[in-house]
């Protein structure tokens, strides 16, 4: 620990060595993050720290697929929030807003929790629905993620034909896309997440998902493959529904109940394939209703003097003062955290 301390006490005195001399003024746009009592700040660091080791192998991914807009994607998201100008006890940065960066990911999600939660929670019983159909191979997953959306916009217009007609059902709800990754069988499962009023409109599409993807002899879903659930939790399941694309770590083995942190592991060819499969679709949805208008938020730039600069250095685990090489929030990475990212990330082709 004290050979640990004293690397980073050198990498703090290097960022602060190097950094250009401090701009007399700088710009500045919106309310920023609040930096007194704010818990979430010790997060923040540590999906930067998780973000920066898993997209360098990211980016390598991209390039050796010849895919360099997704290589440059890659690239916004590992600068994305490395700048950090300290204003009046606020924190303002530059964002990259790709759905792979797990801070935007985490700052959207929690946005999109407080509009949607007060809407949802005047439904008078909401159920959790999971649709799926059979898992794939890399090679198609891109075309099962269109089919995927092709299905659900047919199931939706015909309900909506269906209640012009007089039919009382109609379809109304959230949904997300999700995909995950099996190490075992080298397949990919997309699927949805969706909340519905009722558990009548739950049964419904589960009925008219497996009638849309069982037709011509062809079978794609099975029944027991589609969940529903009553909202128990309103506020955890809406958590679980508003994700985006794919999960960071992964089980080698899905099937085995009891699991390690060490036995955990960033697929990241298979996370490139997820995200190439997933560019230009829409993740999260609602549908069948409108929100109530919201408030727009101005940008509100303008220039400050009085500031300061933190900077998320290359090896480093949290912002670092320029001036001071003092730390934003004292995170400092746990040994198990430390070996998955050295040691478990696997680029092998899936």
């Amino acid at each position: 620990m004290e050979n640990s301390a004293k690397q980073f006490n050198t990498l703090a005195q290097s960022v602060t060595a190097n950094e250009d001399k401090k701009p007399q003024s700088v710009q500045i746009a919106g309310n920023g993050t609040e930096m007194i009592g704010n818990e979430s700040l010790l997060n923040r660091a540590k999906r930067k720290t998780i973000s920066r080791a898993m997209l360098l192998s990211l980016v390598d991914i991209a390039k050796e697929k010849g895919d360099l807009e997704r290589a440059q994607s890659y690239w916004n998201t590992y600068h994305c929030c490395t700048k950090i100008i300290q204003h009046n006890n606020r924190l303002h940065a530059n964002y990259c807003k790709t759905r792979f960066c797990t801070i935007c990911n985490a700052i959207r999600k929690a946005d999109k929790i407080n509009t949607y939660y007060p809407v949802l929670k005047n439904w008078e019983n909401p159920y959790f629905v999971t649709l799926t159909v059979k898992a794939v191979k890399a090679q198609k997953l891109k075309l099962w993620v269109h089919g995927m959306k092709k299905a659900f916009t047919k199931i939706n217009d015909r309900c909506r034909k269906r209640h012009q007609r007089g039919a009382k059902m109609r379809l109304i709800g959230i949904r997300s896309l999700e995909c995950n990754f099996n190490p075992q069988k080298k397949t990919y499962n997309p699927h949805y997440h969706i909340i519905v009023p009722n558990r009548e409109t739950a049964l419904y599409l589960i009925q008219e998902w497996r009638k849309q993807w069982n037709r011509n002899g062809q079978f794609h879903c099975t029944k027991k493959a589609q969940h529903f659930r009553e909202v128990e939790n309103l506020e955890r399941d809406l958590i679980e529904t508003i994700k985006y694309g794919t999960k960071v770590f992964t089980e080698p083995n899905p099937n085995e109940k009891k699991r390690e942190k060490k036995d955990l592991k960033i697929y990241a060819r298979a996370m490139d394939n997820i995200n190439e499969a997933m560019k230009g679709k829409r993740i999260f949805d609602r549908f069948g209703f409108n929100l109530p208008p919201q408030e727009t938020k101005e940008a509100n730039v303008r220039t400050v003097e009085n500031y300061k600069i933190w900077q998320f250095a290359p090896n480093a685990t949290d912002w670092i003062n320029t001036d001071t090489g003092e730390c934003l929030t004292g995170y400092s990475m746990p040994i198990d955290l430390q070996y998955l990212l050295s040691e478990c990330i696997d680029t092998e082709l899936y």
